[in-house]
């Protein structure tokens, strides 16, 4: 099951689960889609990874399997 961390590890925007700006690679390296675009240019700084926009978790579902409140910075973003 998909972590859904909250924020951008490059600019640490707030990315909350319902966020369609969310983009994550293969290992669940999450980054806003600016980032992605502008910064990253479609490449993950921590595996070379591409990146695919991340699914939205129904509410519903959010009550029995929460996202992830632990903040990530990529040690590798530009």
């Amino acid at each position: 099951m998909l972590a859904l961390r909250p924020n951008c590890e490059c600019c640490n925007k707030d990315l909350p689960p319902s966020s369609v700006e969310a983009m994550i690679c293969t290992y669940e390296c999450t980054f806003c889609s600016t980032c992605v675009e502008e910064v990253l240019h479609g490449v993950c700084p921590n595996c070379s990874g591409e990146f695919v926009r991340r699914p939205v978790r129904p509410p519903e579902m959010l009550l029995k399997h929460p996202a992830s409140t632990e903040r990530v910075i990529a040690e590798h973003c530009p």
